[in-house]
């Protein structure tokens, strides 16, 4: 394994992260604050509680989600489709490092990135809303995952975004609507039925639910169902990466 590969490849991402920290770490964390204050402190005091959790309270996890999961792709798809708008990319490739090296460097910058914007609004939380965390150990589990699987689809989209605006198509028309019906406001149990049933085949609600579990005990869909939705669709990412590597799709010519 070329660790000293791997380690530049992360330096250099996290040298630009910090190089745009308006735009990459405060606009974030700014934005959800305000979420915390209209609907946690503002809305959140008048509305009845969800679950046994006060409303404010309830829409911490779904909102962390919400961020880390638009962070993670975005940062992991510009990262790597950056180089490929420069033609930097063909350098990085003739480099005497492998695929997983570079998907290693890229992906784990893109990660952490993402995990250290949601510690922030997480801490931030705690100034808006009152908050326990049961399972904090598994609360850190999920927000890990949560972070590499979705910078491994930022990682895929960037790979086979042609110009920006396909860079930003994803994360804008795809992501953020399945975060907002996977129950980042509301408990899936609230809908008719009919709803209950059509929201268990968005992915996300997996996710949201087994992450407002380690929070309050509480969740939609059982957690062992959480853990084998991020793990598959983790896998699944791999598994593309690895296609795209071997063929040489929109990586090559």
């Amino acid at each position: 394994m070329n660790f000293a590969a791997i380690q530049t490849i992360f330096r250099y991402e996290m040298h630009r992260f910090f190089r745009t920290m308006l735009q990459s770490l405060i606009s974030p964390i700014l934005s959800t604050s305000l979420y915390f204050v209209v609907f946690g402190a503002a809305i959140g005091a008048r509305m009845e509680e969800v679950d046994g959790t006060s409303y404010g309270a309830f829409i911490v996890p779904g909102l962390i989600m919400l961020s880390v999961l638009t962070q993670s792709v975005s940062n992991a798809s510009f990262g790597i489709y950056f180089p490929k708008f420069i033609g930097t990319i063909y350098e990085i490739l003739s480099a005497p490092i492998s695929a997983l090296e570079i998907v290693i460097g890229y992906v784990g910058a893109a990660a952490f990135k993402a995990l250290l914007i949601g510690l922030i609004i997480l801490g931030t939380a705690f100034l808006f809303v009152p908050l326990e965390i049961q399972h904090p150990i598994w609360m850190l589990c999920f927000l890990v995952l949560t972070c590499i699987a979705f910078s491994l689809l930022g990682f895929i989209i960037g790979v086979l975004a042609q110009n920006f605006e396909q860079l930003q198509l994803v994360p804008l028309l795809i992501i953020t609507p399945l975060v907002f019906l996977g129950g980042s406001f509301y408990s899936i149990s609230m809908l008719p039925p009919i709803w209950q049933t059509v929201t268990l085949f968005n992915p996300v609600v997996y996710l949201i639910s087994g992450f407002r579990w380690s929070f309050f005990g509480t969740a939609d869909v059982p957690v062992v169902w959480s853990l084998l939705a991020i793990l598959a669709f983790t896998l699944a990412c791999f598994g593309a990466i690895w296609w795209i590597f071997r063929s040489g799709y929109r990586i090559r010519g």
